[in-house]
């Protein structure tokens, strides 16, 4: 039998977060760091785990509660994740009976509390009796100048220069940059079907303007408090949410004039409210978190 995990057999929680699909193991004991095949085999359907967007690793911190640190599902470890954040605040909230909590990743801290709480339950995935909450995180202020995306060369953020198709006739042109901890670009279109979005994403995600790649937004403004959009995750491909990329999409698109500071953010696993604060320049995000079940990670 092909080894999976050369660690002993670790248990794991799987969660969602607006239907972006996480395991998450505790690593406050054991240090857990699967190799990029490991992670390979671990989001394999043959693994047994259901598949996965990302592997989250919760960690001791010197500064926080916890350390979050994320792998996508072709292996890469990325800076950070924000519907992830609200799945492991959720955990840390439970678990210190704290009203707040600090999380730090490789982008940064940030911290997560309760909203609403409980909001409804029986989702149309997973087992009837599964709960979902209501988390909001502090996703902090985005990284706007042209260098904290990064990007290859200085351009005005707002708008930067790239397109996709026909130099005489894009099908995409003039996304605007964002970094909430990880980068973002943001096309404002209304074509987001899957062969589009799949073919495009793939295609802009490796581009020589984005040194460290970048998560492709496609951003369909319907009025000014209200947002479809759909995401071409960088190293996990199209999913059903991504909580930095709604927050990329509110700042990308306020910052054009197109929607207001707040605004809902439909994906496809269900709605995010993004809300960018004027006062403190912070990006807060709310939305659902749901446990599905819990198991052991394969060994050999």
């Amino acid at each position: 039998m092909k080894t999976i995990m050369s660690q002993p057999a670790r248990p794991y929680i799987r969660m969602n977060g607006a239907g972006n699909a996480f395991i998450v193991v505790q690593a406050f004991e054991a240090p857990f760091h699967p190799t990029e095949a490991q992670v390979r085999a671990l989001a394999d359907p043959a693994a047994g785990l259901g598949g996965f967007d990302q592997l989250i690793g919760v960690e001791p911190s010197e500064s926080a509660d916890a350390f979050m640190r994320v792998w996508n599902a072709d292996g890469s470890m990325v800076e950070t994740c924000g519907n992830a954040l609200r799945c492991v605040g959720w955990l840390l909230l439970e678990a210190t009976d704290k009203e707040e909590v600090v999380i730090d990743t490789l982008g940064g801290p940030t911290t997560a509390r309760r909203a609403s709480g409980r909001v409804g339950s029986g989702a149309s995935e997973g087992p009837p009796t599964a709960a979902i909450h209501e988390v909001t995180v502090d996703m902090g202020a985005p990284r706007l100048d042209w260098s904290e995306v990064p990007l290859s060369e200085d351009m005005d953020t707002r708008g930067i220069e790239l397109q996709v198709g026909p130099i005489d006739a894009p099908v995409l042109h003039t996304p605007g940059a964002v970094s909430m901890g990880n980068p973002h670009v943001v096309f404002f279109t209304d074509q987001q079907d899957d062969a589009f979005v799949r073919g495009s994403g793939s295609l802009v995600e490796h581009h020589p303007l984005f040194p460290e790649g970048v998560n492709v937004g496609f951003a369909n403004v319907l009025d000014r408090n209200h947002i479809r959009l759909r995401v071409w995750e960088r190293g996990a491909g199209l999913t059903l949410a991504c909580g930095t990329g709604a927050c990329a999409a509110l700042v990308a698109t306020a910052r054009r004039g197109l929607t207001d500071r707040r605004a809902n953010v439909i994906v496809d696993g269900g709605t995010l409210v993004i809300d960018w604060d004027e006062a403190s320049g912070h990006v807060f995000m709310t939305g659902p978190v749901e446990i599905e079940g819990t198991g052991f990670l394969p060994v050999a």
